[in-house]
């Protein structure tokens, strides 16, 4: 069932609404292999980065996403944790060691079925906009996997939906 909300949202409701408000732009679609397993790592801005990266990108892409956007408490958590599941979103536990471990072998996972695993390296959104030193988790899936690591650049987003604020501003990406 995911597979047909993640594609019926980018095809048909939700990506073109947002190409149209947005614009956004991308260079480099070339380098991102028509099949088999990649990583595409990206910096992180913005809540919305795990919303336009998958929406430019041909293929479907999977996150690993934090583990308490699928644990939220009422409706609102509930909401929140189902439209993750719909959209190829993995819970990731950034607490460190075996948990986190676990969670890489999850993304793991993606790879070995060929698919595109996205990751933001440094764990978190940039408070600022500046690129902070990345976790060692991308380095171990690509040891353990050998697959390709497509790095991606989100610009804009911060302006477009900046830390804490819940609905975006208009503007163009990129």
């Amino acid at each position: 069932m995911s597979s047909v909300f993640y594609w019926v949202m980018k095809r048909i409701f939700l990506g073109p609404v947002l190409k149209l408000l947005f614009r956004p732009w991308v260079k480099g679609l070339d380098n991102l292999p028509e099949n088999g397993p990649a990583i595409l790592a990206s910096n992180h801005l913005s809540f919305s980065d795990s919303i336009f990266m998958p929406l430019m990108v041909p293929r479907p892409v999977v996150f690993l996403a934090k583990a308490e956007y699928f644990t939220g408490k009422g409706i609102k958590g509930k909401l929140t944790a189902l439209f993750f599941r719909l959209t190829n979103q993995l819970p990731m536990d950034r607490s460190g060691g075996a948990a986190s471990a676990n969670s890489l072998s999850t993304g793991a996972d993606v790879l070995a079925q060929g698919g595109l695993l996205g990751i933001y390296p440094e764990g978190t959104r940039s408070p600022d906009g500046k690129l902070y030193r990345g976790k060692v988790g991308v380095a171990k899936l690509v040891l353990a996997s050998g697959v390709p690591v497509i790095p991606v650049a989100m610009i804009g987003t911060d302006k477009v939906q900046p830390i804490g604020r819940t609905l975006p501003n208009i503007r163009r990406i990129g």
